[in-house]
């Protein structure tokens, strides 16, 4: 597992355990969350991952793959952490042996600005993927901030519910749960309700917050996503990721007129131009396990067994062979399944969207430009800013898979100053 992990960005964590020393420590501060099933608290000389590393209030596992080398975020941020989880029925988050879903983290500076940051993970990964890149970075700057994971992780997320679409449809109540919740721990520990609301996500985290601002502004001040995954009624991972499938082994493997027809092949299915170098890591590690995932979700009863043996679907296959997915030819209910998580643009709050230009996970021709245009189709431009990033890549781990052809630009900093005029724009007297 903990190999996979090193090479998989998006991919699940494993167990974090409290010491006990810190768990008789829990009892400082008080804080209780409304709501909650059950939540400890812990007074921590520094709520950043340089602090947290070493008390076991985060997790490393379930952000690998998410800094550049050598990244070097903020710390010495003094303060309260809560952890716990809401009444939930799921048991695939293992942090913490508590074998329970719907585990959250709310961490409450000393030295508060008056806002509050909510977040929600990238992939399948669980309430502390975000550390490095949205905790440390907010609250340095004064922020209080809250994460959960969504309300089921890992590679069978899709078990979670009834029907499809539940699973992912459990994503955006537990955001706005959370929400609530951190708001009202804010006025029991601080005495206030915060000014301000930012709603801040990576990948499926970056979906969560567009969701939320088309569903629940009266929540938030503003959002700011970053290459972010999306469903949509013009597309989604199921249209993109099966070409990928499909043309990838022959651009690998062929000969170079087969090269040049596959290579064309993934340029029209909208993945960049001098991104080639690396589409054999997404080949081997993501394209095929989230186009499953994401698949068995919206449409488990698919069965690709039927086109065993043809040239896309190995010879043996047995179920599910995703790389003859057509996502137009399914029944008219996977099509109502996509349409009920999908978003219109309809954004209510003021909205920055960052994007790599070298992301092939979430390529800009087929997600973030297309959510530009939505936005713009439903008469909401004002409240949007896209932000493209030359050399920018779906997590900032790829940055060491850069050579010579391949010249791939770290996204935080980017994030970090998006961040900023998020602020100025969406609340200009916020104090940061």
């Amino acid at each position: 597992m903990l190999r996979r992990l090193a090479i998989a960005p998006l991919l699940l964590a494993t167990t974090l355990t409290v010491p006990a020393t810190t768990a008789q420590a829990d009892r400082c501060s008080g804080v209780r969350v409304p709501g909650a099933e059950y939540s400890v608290s812990a007074c921590l000389t520094d709520l950043t991952t340089t602090g947290t590393l070493a008390t076991g209030h985060t997790d490393r596992d379930d952000w690998k793959g998410l800094v550049a080398p050598d990244t070097v975020t903020p710390s010495g941020v003094p303060g309260v952490q809560i952890d716990g989880y809401f009444p939930d029925t799921s048991t695939t988050n293992t942090n913490h042996h508590w074998n329970h879903d719907s585990q959250f983290v709310i961490r409450l500076p000393k030295k508060w600005n008056g806002g509050l940051v909510v977040a929600g993970p990238p992939g399948t990964r669980e309430q502390y993927a975000n550390d490095p890149i949205i905790s440390d970075q907010v609250l340095a700057k004064g922020y209080a901030y809250a994460a959960t994971d969504k309300g089921n992780t890992g590679e069978e997320l899709y078990k979670d519910g009834d029907r499809p679409g539940d699973a992912i449809m459990e994503w955006h109540r537990r955001v706005a749960e959370l929400t609530v919740a951190a708001k009202k721990v804010t006025d029991q520990h601080y005495g206030r309700t915060p000014r301000v609301t930012y709603a801040a996500g990576l990948s499926a985290g970056g979906y969560l917050v567009r969701w939320q601002l088309e569903h629940y502004p009266e929540l938030y001040t503003g959002g700011i996503d970053w290459n972010a995954l999306s469903f949509t009624k013009k597309g989604s991972l199921l249209t993109t990721l099966p070409p990928a499938l499909r043309a990838y082994p022959r651009f690998d493997k062929g000969d170079p007129e087969t090269k040049a027809a596959a290579r064309a092949e993934m340029l029209a299915a909208g993945y960049p131009e001098g991104s080639e170098d690396l589409w054999g890591f997404h080949h081997k590690t993501q394209w095929d396990f989230l186009q499953r995932v994401i698949r068995e979700e919206l449409d488990p009863e698919y069965d690709g067994a039927a086109q065993a043996g043809t040239p896309f679907c190995p010879a043996g296959t047995t179920r599910g062979c995703d790389t003859d997915y057509d996502f137009a030819s399914r029944p008219e209910a996977v099509h109502r399944a996509v349409d009920r998580i999908s978003l219109t643009g309809r954004i209510q709050r003021p909205l920055i969207s960052i994007q790599g230009t070298l992301d092939v996970l979430t390529p800009p021709s087929t997600f973030g430009d297309v959510y530009d245009r939505m936005i713009s189709d439903a008469g909401r431009a004002p409240l949007h800013r896209y932000v493209r990033v030359p050399g920018g890549t779906h997590t900032d781990g790829l940055v060491a898979l850069s050579n010579d052809k391949l010249q791939l630009k770290p996204m935080l900093p980017s994030f970090v100053s998006a961040f900023g005029e998020l602020e100025a724009w969406a609340h200009p007297t916020t104090c940061s």
